[in-house]
């Protein structure tokens, strides 16, 4: 049995909506984002009003456009993944590099309660020697697969 629109574009928005509820729950439990990280959540949130939209209207451009998302958002997880190993530089507001020898600490002076300063080449590896930025590059690709199915899908 060939699974409708309906259902792949409800499995790829649901997909996106999963992963960003878990960057939400990471983060509530003290896995500070960076800014990398926060990027990569904007094209998923993208993606499940594409998603949403999709299931209201007929046509494959939705489910292109869910598609292109989930594509943003893996492309940006690959490019943290290779800032975080040391692969090529990131942005110079988010690295050691542009901090001008300055460390987390020294940028928030006396302030404990402040929230945690999370540098984009720090990796942190999150599963399987993988850090969260592997993940959701790896996640998305599926899910761009499966937009893709959805555009080509009988209603």
């Amino acid at each position: 049995m060939t699974p409708t629109r309906a259902t792949l574009v409800l499995i790829a928005a649901g997909g996106s909506a999963v992963l960003l509820a878990a960057a939400f729950v990471t983060q509530a439990f003290g896995w500070a984002p960076c800014k990398l990280c926060l990027w990569q959540r904007w094209p998923h949130g993208a993606a499940v009003l594409a998603g949403f939209a999709a299931l209201a209207l007929p046509g494959a451009v939705l489910t292109v456009l869910g598609a292109l998302s989930a594509l943003t958002t893996a492309g940006i997880g690959a490019y943290h993944g290779g800032v975080e190993r040391g692969w090529w530089p990131g942005p110079d507001s988010c690295t050691g590099t542009g901090l001008s020898g300055l460390d987390g600490a020294s940028l928030l002076p006396g302030s404990g309660d402040a929230p945690a300063l999370v540098m984009c080449d720090s990796f942190q590896p999150f599963l399987f020697g993988l850090s969260m930025a592997n993940w959701n590059m790896l996640a998305s690709l599926a899910l761009a697969a499966i937009w893709l199915m959805a555009a080509r899908a009988r209603a």
